[in-house]
């Protein structure tokens, strides 16, 4: 093949590599920082603002010099971009600089190189005498071609195989092997040739390295950020989890959030589920949207008359997970194997539009609505199309983050239900994890009321506590505030805000 035909076909793997970098960036702040829309969203503007920084940069270059830098440029490009997810992994672990300062920077670095990528290749083609509208048509329709494979291919395989650092590594290695490669090729017209081909040895051999280690240095990150030691971490398509164990205390991170501890984790779940199965009148066909740990599914498989249980969670690697793992299953009193329980893998919206099954009782544990993907699961279209799966005499608890530290955000879920045509219930209950914690309780009809007892085993509520979590002291008192519609995700600016003002 001449050099010129593998030139081009390696625009490809340039296009794929400079777009992987920018998605494996952005996937990381939204896992490491929330709210993924705002994360995604700088991270590209700021990435191809760089971009344009690099092709500006190439004007300064030579005609003489374009395929040596060219080759130059690659081998930057593989070595920056190849260890910039593992070099965030260790910057958030360590915590040794405000992490999105090093973001933003290496977001700008990175892409300032990339930039310069395409512009070199496009006059090295032209010197070999392409004609430029042969040059400007093969070069784009491979370079665009890169950035669809890659975009299928991150989400899809690449993300949940390998994981982030590992997946930049590879593209890195691509990079490098670039550089290698077409130094060869044109080894006749560079003087420089064997020093080149050293130092792509080099990198190779060190992204190589990196990439043989990247998951124990990322271990060993995250086992710093979280303190205790970590025994399972992973990353799904969705989210990516952590366990932490410390004795006999079991912890789950979602994106580097806590979402429950083995030591208090009962009363959060006792809060969750027991009301709403105390109030409903009936309580054979049970929904949980969420809550793929199971540990709200032991709660309401604690019930005789329940006769099935379906649990819609998103992730297949969460419920898989707490499904196998024998201190999990134990933790969920095997829940996830009890024959009354069904499993479904996804989207909790998306599911309900497709089933007319009516349930009389309808958990929703679903994570915090930290960004509009979530938001769109508090809104008053999704509790109107949850209303419709309730059963006559049915009641529906939901998950509402904390009143204290987020009142905005718990009010305007009340808010919002009450939008929906429901009538709740508010009600709150101190985890010593989370602080005080918020819930609240639903029904088409105004029959709510705190349970007057407790028909299962419990190790937290009690008649007396029950009562007590529906009183709300003046400083978590209701709030006016906006429902959370899809057209304006006010729950989520409440969410950010109050959050925001916990950190200050």
């Amino acid at each position: 093949m001449k050099p010129q035909a593998v030139l081009i076909i390696s625009v490809f793997i340039v296009a794929s590599c400079g777009l992987a970098y920018e998605l494996v960036m952005a996937a990381l702040a939204s896992y490491l920082l929330g709210d993924s829309i705002l994360q995604f969203s700088s991270i590209i503007g700021l990435y191809l603002f760089a971009m344009g920084i690099g092709a500006h940069l190439t004007r300064y270059i030579g005609d003489g010099d374009a395929l040596k830098r060219f080759i130059e440029i690659e081998l930057l490009v593989g070595l920056i971009g190849g260890v910039s997810a593992l070099f965030l992994f260790v910057a958030f672990g360590m915590q040794a600089a405000p992490f999105r300062t090093l973001l933003y920077a290496l977001v700008l670095i990175v892409g300032t190189v990339v930039g310069m990528e395409i512009p070199l290749v496009m006059r090295v083609l032209h010197e070999q005498q392409t004609s430029f509208k042969d040059l400007v048509a093969r070069v784009l329709t491979f370079d665009y071609l890169g950035a669809l494979a890659v975009s299928l291919l991150f989400p899809l395989v690449l993300a949940p195989k390998l994981g982030m650092a590992r997946s930049a590594l590879l593209f890195g290695i691509l990079n490098a092997a670039v550089a290698m490669i077409t130094a060869y090729l044109f080894r006749s017209r560079l003087q420089a040739y064997r020093g080149l081909q050293s130092r792509a040895v080099l990198v190779l051999a060190l992204l190589i390295l990196a990439f043989a280690y990247a998951n124990r240095i990322t271990f060993r990150a995250e086992q710093h950020y979280f303190g205790d030691p970590v025994i399972y971490q992973s990353h799904s398509p969705y989210q990516r989890l952590v366990l932490t164990r410390w004795k006999n205390d079991i912890r789950l991170y979602i994106n580097g959030n806590l979402q429950f501890s083995a030591k208090d984790e009962a009363r959060y779940h006792e809060a969750l589920v027991l009301p709403a199965m105390q109030n409903a009148v009936s309580r054979t066909q049970v929904l949980i949207l969420g809550g793929g740990d199971g540990l709200a599914a032991r709660e309401v498989l604690k019930y005789p008359d329940v006769q099935q249980l379906t649990l819609v969670d998103l992730d297949p690697q969460m419920t898989d997970f707490f499904r196998t793992a024998p201190e999990l299953v134990k933790l969920n009193a095997n829940a996830l194997n009890h024959p009354k329980l069904k499993i479904v893998n996804d989207d909790a919206a998306k599911w309900l539009e497709t089933v007319s099954q009516r349930f009389d009782v309808i958990i929703i544990d679903l994570p915090d609505p930290s960004n509009f993907s979530l938001g769109k699961l508090y809104s008053v279209p999704m509790y109107r199309l949850v209303a419709r799966h309730l059963a006559d005499g049915g009641k529906i608890a939901v998950q509402s983050t904390s009143p204290y530290f987020a009142p905005n955000a718990y009010w305007s879920v009340v808010k919002t239900l009450e939008e929906a045509g429901l009538h709740t219930a508010p009600y709150h209950v101190y985890v010593p994890s989370f602080g005080e914690w918020g819930f609240v309780l639903a029904s088409q009809q105004n029959d709510l009321r705190p349970p007057q007892r407790i028909d299962v085993p419990a190790h937290y509520l009690t008649p007396e506590t029950a009562a007590q979590m529906f009183r709300f002291p003046p400083d978590m008192a209701r709030r006016e505030v906006a429902a959370n519609y899809l057209n304006n995700q006010a729950l989520v600016a409440y969410f950010e805000r109050d959050w925001r003002e916990v950190i200050r």
